[in-house]
């Protein structure tokens, strides 16, 4: 895209020359001996070139200027190699060589690379190649391939290229972008002018649909959001490309040859010129860095690099946020830049598209669908179905049309004009405090906010023009604000977006097949405003030294009275932004069936409203996390707290707990096994002790029932069910086998070595010495016949490892060794042991970053400790494990010794860090 001259290297490249020549001087140059000597010079100065281009960029951190040097490296040696071929491997007898040349193309062709870019190529010729031509294209082919290079290459007739380039959009892009590098120069410049005249001329119009269509489905394949966590640098929104579509078309429609020229050809001010200067010097920082780092083509921005990359970027850690998320957040501002700049040139191109059109359509036009104003008509009109500024000065003579301006969009469902979208970034200094503080401004997006049609929308458009920022400077602080895990999939602001957005659906029902409870529960809700008041500012004190949900409550009870909320209203937003985290982590990590989670939960909770409340925002939180985190069972684990909390608040608790009180439990499964012999039914009955009768639903139970008779009559000694759930998404795997003191341990590492990620379990013994345990797997296919497979795979396993005929944790390790994503991240490891959370029973809660088999590392733990499981639940969140285990020791009782919890929490910390192998090995 810039010139290189700047960066050539004629004397190094003169060295080169006279490098080769000299060792073809030696021998013959076609030898394999010579060969080998030139190949060897060759990766010497294209190692050492690297070299000093990666430490000059260390130097300066000029990114664009390291991508120009990196490309005229490759001139030199290209040149060098290709002079070489000429001149002694296929030397011509005549004094005229048959005209032929080299120009790069695409990438290369714009004279800057990445440290690992492919070098894309074109061979021209006047007619078709001699015999001579097609050597010397050889030669230089597989010297560049033997030099690790990726090369794209094409061999074509001036008319052949001219065919492909109005057959082929991409080869197009790439012939536009064509260089001259060495050869006959005349016939390049024939290139160049048939391509200008048959191919460019009238063709716009059909060259930038082509591209932004292209740029479309580019950021459909690598995310559509440009906060993705992590982003691609070169082909994800906001990126690299995006940029260099920019170029092409303004190449393409007005024949610029250089950056600079956008301004010229009026597409772009000085001082939004300067911003696509910066923008684009940072991107190629950003992936010369990350190619240098990898030492490959790499692209995307993962969690494993980007400490690293913000350390060579020189990024410092501040309070409350580190140093990589500074780096980050760097980044997202800058992918929000160059996403103003494409609105901008986007705008100005369809002006003046507008203005091209013959003057008959463009009347004819213009009465088919003329401006309008809207509103009280003095403020905005609608230009062309967008809605539009009705004068220049709109913003100034009244500072709250920034915020009316949106209100209206939402009002009048209409998109924004890119006209007015450019005029607002250029307003922005006049949302002072006044206009914070204005109670119409305020009143107005209250409204914004609350609009089930349109407030997601309305608000990304307020918070990519930058008004959201300003107008609310809390919000302003977490815009293209990232946080380093892999639970989180976007930027703060973006994810309070989506939650809004979630809100909405709930609210108008689209969303009612994957969320019955939470759409029915909606409109009996006594104020919905306090809902999405507290959606939107949940997370608004991330990035802060202290804990965000605590830091957020005050922020909420100083924005709320801004916004005209009561002092009641405020007082509950703050406390859904005070426990917007508690539902979630009581129904992922606590045992629904203890009284105590119940009990301890509505004490939290207080009222029904608020439950409600709670339940809606926690449902649209963890939606908005990212894709993929959401799934049935934690909707499942959310009705089933939200049910049991809602039953003890309204004081019907004591029945239901009475009418699943053990003998009402045996009278139901009795009445369902009627069919039985009334021997088989009794032993039946007297199987289970009364935990099981109190944790485990009436249909499960029966099905329980059917498997351990089958198991009997069969004499089987290990017996199983698969049963695929997919509303829940999970697949239940029931275990009938005697009991087994590392029962759940084998079931664990069974569960990860196939794959498998366990959710929840629940551990039960029968009275004549049975385990009947059953886990909850992560369903990860679509059918549930490949499902029933899976879980059929699993049950295998554990039962080939009962019978000695596997080591699991063979398998473990194996499984282990394959790298993870999670290296990046470093957890403290945190126990506890806690007496107050259940009546009967100690809670064990360990948060540490998760690997694979580390649930059968801690099972294996708790079991050689001689402590009965009677519950696990499992939580995943990104990198980061919270798995809880209910305990007794062997004869039931609480662990209370300090000394013993001492002794639980040495052997847990061994289990987090250490190898189940060796482990394995010392305990035999």
């Amino acid at each position: 895209m810039s010139r290189t001259r700047h960066v050539e290297r004629p004397v190094e490249a003169e060295r080169l020359s006279a490098a080769l020549n000299a060792i073809a001087e030696t021998g013959e140059p076609t030898s394999p001996e010579i060969r080998k000597r030139i190949l060897a010079e060759l990766k010497a100065h294209l190692g050492e070139g690297r070299e000093a281009i990666r430490a000059k960029l260390d130097e300066d951190g000029r990114g664009g200027l390291c991508a120009e040097r990196l490309s005229a490296l490759m001139d030199g040696l290209v040149r060098a190699v290709f002079d070489f071929a000429c001149n002694w491997i296929c030397p011509s007898p005549d004094a005229l060589l048959e005209s032929f040349c080299l120009a790069a193309v695409g990438g290369y062709g714009r004279g800057r690379l990445a440290p690992h870019s492919d070098i894309d190529l074109l061979f021209l010729f006047p007619s078709k190649q001699t015999p001579r031509s097609e050597k010397v294209i050889e030669y230089l082919l597989y010297i560049l391939w033997d030099l690790g290079l990726k090369v794209g290459h094409g061999t074509r007739t001036v008319a052949e290229t001219l065919k492909s380039v109005r057959e082929d959009m991409t080869i197009r892009t790439a012939v536009l972008e064509a260089r001259f590098l060495c050869g006959d120069r005349a016939l390049f410049d024939e290139l160049v002018r048939r391509f200008d005249t048959e191919i460019v001329a009238g063709t716009a119009r059909e060259f930038i649909a082509a591209k932004l269509a292209e740029r479309d489905q580019r950021h459909a394949r690598s995310g559509v959001s440009r906060y993705l966590v992590e982003p691609q640098v070169k082909d994800g929104k906001g990126g690299q490309r995006d940029l260099q579509t920019l170029f092409w078309i303004a190449k393409y429609v007005y024949r610029v040859s250089s950056n600079e020229a956008l301004v010229g050809a009026g597409l772009l001010s000085r001082e939004e010129y300067r911003l696509f200067r910066r923008c684009d010097d940072f991107l190629w920082s950003v992936r010369c860095h990350l190619h240098f780092l990898a030492n490959r083509p790499e692209e995307r921005i993962s969690f494993d690099v980007q400490p690293e990359l913000a350390r060579r970027l020189g990024y410092q850690k501040h309070p409350g946020m580190e140093a990589v998320e500074r780096f980050m957040k760097h980044y997202f501002l800058v992918a929000k830049d160059v996403g103003d700049l494409t609105r901008i040139v986007s705008a100005e191109l369809e002006e003046r598209e507008q203005k091209n059109v013959p003057r008959l359509s463009r009347l004819v036009r213009s009465f088919r669908n003329p401006p309008r104003k809207i509103g009280d008509g003095s403020r905005f009109m609608v230009d062309h179905d967008r809605i539009n500024v009705a004068n220049d000065r709109v913003f100034e003579s009244d500072p709250v049309n920034l915020i009316r301006f949106f209100h209206q969009a939402a009002a009048s469902d209409l998109a924004l004009h890119p006209d007015a979208v450019r005029l607002i970034t250029h307003s922005l200094g006049r949302i002072d405090r006044a206009v914070q503080h204005d109670p119409e401004a305020n009143r107005l997006f209250l409204e914004i906010l609350t609009d089930p049609d349109h407030a997601e929308p309305v608000l990304r458009a307020m918070n990519e023009t930058g008004v959201l920022g300003r107008f609310i400077p809390e919000f302003g602080k977490i815009v293209a604000m990232m946080q380093f895990n892999m639970y989180h999939h976007y930027t703060v602001d973006e994810h309070l977006l989506r939650s809004v957005g979630f809100l909405a659906g709930i609210e108008s029902g689209r969303l009612a097949e994957d969320h019955p409870r939470a759409c029915e529960v909606m409109p009996t809700l006594k104020d919905r405003t306090v809902l999405y008041v507290a959606l939107f500012l949940h997370d608004i004190a991330k990035g802060r030294p202290e804990d965000h949900s605590t830091a957020g409550a005050r922020v909420a009870r100083r924005l709320c009275p801004r916004f005209g909320l009561t002092p009641q209203q405020t007082e509950t937003v703050a406390w859904l932004v005070q426990e917007h985290l508690t539902m979630s982590i009581t129904a992922q990590s606590r045992d629904l069936a203890d009284r105590r989670t119940i009990q301890t939960f509505a004490n939290v909770v207080q009222s029904l409203d608020r439950l409600k409340m709670l339940m809606i925002l926690t449902v649209c939180d963890i939606r908005a996390v990212g894709p993929g985190v959401w799934n049935g069972w934690k909707g499942q684990l959310l009705r089933t707290l939200y049910a049991e909390t809602g039953t003890m608040m309204t004081g019907r608790f004591e029945e239901a707990r009475q009418s699943r009180a053990v003998p009402h439990a045996k009278a139901r499964l009795a009445e369902s096994l009627a069919s039985w012999p009334e021997a088989e039914r009794a032993r039946m009955l007297d199987l289970h002790y009364p935990a099981y009768w109190l944790r485990v639903d009436p249909d499960r139970q029966a099905r329980h029932a059917e498997l351990i008779r089958s198991a009997d009559s069969e004499h089987r000694k290990f017996a199983y069910e698969v049963r695929p759930l997919a509303f829940e998404g999970v697949t239940e795997v029931t275990l009938f086998t005697p009991d087994h003191p590392r029962l759940l341990s084998i079931i664990a590492g069974a569960c990860a070595a196939t794959g498998a990620n366990i959710v929840d379990a629940q551990i039960f013994t029968t009275t004549d010495g049975h385990a009947l345990d059953t886990v909850f797997i992560s369903r990860t296919l679509d059918h549930d016949e490949d499902e029933q497979r899976r879980g059929e795979r699993v049950a295998l396993l554990i039962e080939q490892a009962l019978q000695g005929r596997v080591r699991i944790s063979e398998a473990m390790d194996s499984k282990a060794r394959k790298k993870r994503r999670g290296e990046a991240f470093s957890i403290e490891p945190q126990i506890s042991i806690e007496n107050e959370l259940s009546d009967r029973l100690t809670v064990v809660s360990i948060e540490c970053l998760d690997r694979t088999g580390l649930l059968y590392d801690l099972t294996r733990g708790l079991s050689e400790l001689n402590l009965d499981i009677a519950s696990a639940h499992i939580a995943t969140f990104g990198e980061r494990a919270v798995d809880t285990f209910y305990v007794t020791d062997l004869v039931g009782h609480k662990i209370t010794s300090q000394r013993r919890q001492s002794e639980i929490r040495m052997r847990l910390l061994g289990a987090i860090g250490g190898s189940s192998a060796a482990r394995e090995q010392k305990a035999s």
